[in-house]
């Protein structure tokens, strides 16, 4: 009898551990809580738009391609790619908008054309963010994070200063370049990682090489067509997934788990694998005893933002918007410190519009477009319809002076989904969006644990852990804690 193995959550990292699991011999089902498949990035279909919930942005293509290389498919077989250019527009007010080109010289062009001299200064920042991807990549994503000793070999230790681990990407990026807009869209990524920059490592100019270089893509029909992709694989290499699985609890006699009891079921197991929220199964799901962190632990940890979202169908063509548009017309500084340093309510909020019918005409009727709004917020604020609604008022009415247009009038359905739906849809401990801020502190080894130490065959992988938030690195999470499984408890 192959090894039973139990996945708890059907996101990234959750299908990834398990088709990787099963490709080494294990019998494994996911246990899903919800009714439709892949966590945080499933999607809705409502009157002809098709909504996907979550993630928008399709960066890091490798890690793509190689989770379906890695059970001998293509990438292709299961949805069609395409590169966006521009990449994306900034909006810094009515008449300043920058759309940020596909191709690198125009990159360099664009540079020039806002501060003199600073290509050069583009191409040595890149050629450094291309280095730290290359080792990132290769030496650091795929461990564990258990110990200091990964991180022993001398090749690899020298690379930790070359790497920036000890400065912060806000100083490298503002010792370059001079032009506030284009300090803004050097650091608009690590606002990904959960973090300010000048809170985040500056290591994390690995994510400029992969948004200026690598590039923003978009696979056709949508965000969720990855999720489709992924779970064929895994059923194809004999995973079994049952949706409406709440996990309620795990019993663990003697220090190994044996059962994951849901809502209306026992499942036996001789490995578990928690792909969903860390905090929530760690803390509601196994006895006090059990858990390697208090209460007090996880309070402590600095949280990526949440985030108040906004699914619009618009009966009407759209002008002056791009596939991914960000909207920098307010205090940039502001905004991040009223998420990160006194959280709050923001009092003049960036925000961001996804319009992938831009892109793809299959997610809205004919002459409708699909429209995605976010607003990066604290995590644990107060979270009532009023504030949803205050909120919704203040960034449409500049979506309409920015791109000079009446869009309110050709809304026909509207859904809008902030904390109490994260908690309530994934746990997400204090309703985070994005999991756990990549800070120095909390990188690496200093991040929760991937293997319990208290229970021999329960393991964590997802957001929460390594390497960390994002969707490549919750792929690559479910890869690195099946090889941690398979190191321990043979199938």
């Amino acid at each position: 009898m192959a090894t039973k193995a139990i996945v708890i959550g059907s996101g990234f990292s959750g299908i990834t551990a398990a088709a990787s699991l099963a490709q080494k011999g294990y019998e494994v089902t996911i246990l899903e809580k919800n009714e439709v498949l892949g966590g945080r990035a499933r999607k809705f279909e409502v009157d002809g738009f098709t909504f996907d919930m979550g993630p928008s942005w399709y960066w890091m293509p490798e890690v793509f391609e190689q989770f379906f290389q890695k059970f001998g498919k293509q990438r292709a077989n299961y949805y069609d790619l395409v590169r966006l250019d521009p990449s994306y527009t900034i909006f810094f007010g009515e008449q300043e908008i920058m759309n940020v080109p596909a191709k690198e010289e125009a990159l360099y062009e664009l540079f020039e054309n806002y501060e003199p001299g600073s290509s050069l200064k583009l191409k040595k920042f890149l050629e450094e963010a291309a280095y730290k991807y290359k080792v990132g990549m290769e030496e650091f994503v795929f461990k564990p994070g258990h110990s200091i000793l990964e991180f022993a070999d001398l090749r690899v230790f020298k690379s930790l200063f070359r790497l920036q681990m000890f400065s912060s990407i806000s100083s490298q990026i503002r010792g370059l370049f001079k032009h506030p807009k284009l300090i803004q869209l050097l650091e608009f990524p690590v606002l990904f990682l959960g973090a300010t920059p000048q809170n985040t490592p500056a290591m994390y100019s690995l994510m400029n090489y992969a948004d200026l270089i690598l590039g923003t893509w978009y696979p056709m029909g949508g965000m969720h067509k990855i999720i489709e992709g992924m779970v064929q694989v895994a059923k194809e290499l004999g995973v079994t997934i049952i949706p409406n699985q709440e996990v309620q609890h795990i019993y663990i006699p003697n220090g190994h788990a044996t059962k994951v009891i849901t809502q209306d079921r026992e499942y036996h197991a001789e490995v578990v694998v928690g792909s969903a929220d860390y905090h929530h199964i760690e803390q509601q799901l196994i006895a006090t005893e059990k858990r390697q962190y208090s209460a007090a632990y996880w309070d402590k940890r600095t949280m990526a933002p949440s985030s108040l979202l906004f699914y619009l169908g618009i009966n009407k063509k759209l002008n002056n918007l791009q596939h991914h548009n960000l909207f920098f017309d307010e205090d940039f500084g502001l905004h991040a410190e009223e998420i990160y340093t006194t959280p709050k309510w923001p009092t003049a909020p960036l925000f961001y519009a996804c319009m992938a019918s831009k892109t793809d005409d299959s997610i809205a009727p004919e002459g409708c477009e699909n429209l995605f709004l976010l607003v990066p917020v604290a995590p644990d604020l107060e979270d009532t319809e009023e504030l949803r609604e205050k909120y919704y008022q203040i960034i449409m009415d500049r979506l309409e002076q920015l791109t000079g247009q009446e869009i309110c009038s050709a809304v026909v359905y509207k859904r809008s989904f902030a904390h109490k739906d994260f908690k309530a849809d994934y746990h997400a401990f204090k309703g985070n969006a994005y999991g756990l801020a990549n800070t120095l502190l909390q990188t690496a080894i200093l991040k929760p644990k991937m293997r319990s130490k208290k229970v021999k065959n329960l393991f964590y992988t997802g957001q929460l852990t390594t390497p960390g938030p994002g969707v490549p690195p919750s792929i690559i999470s479910g890869q690195v804690v099946a090889e941690e499984i398979y190191k321990t408890i043979k199938p």
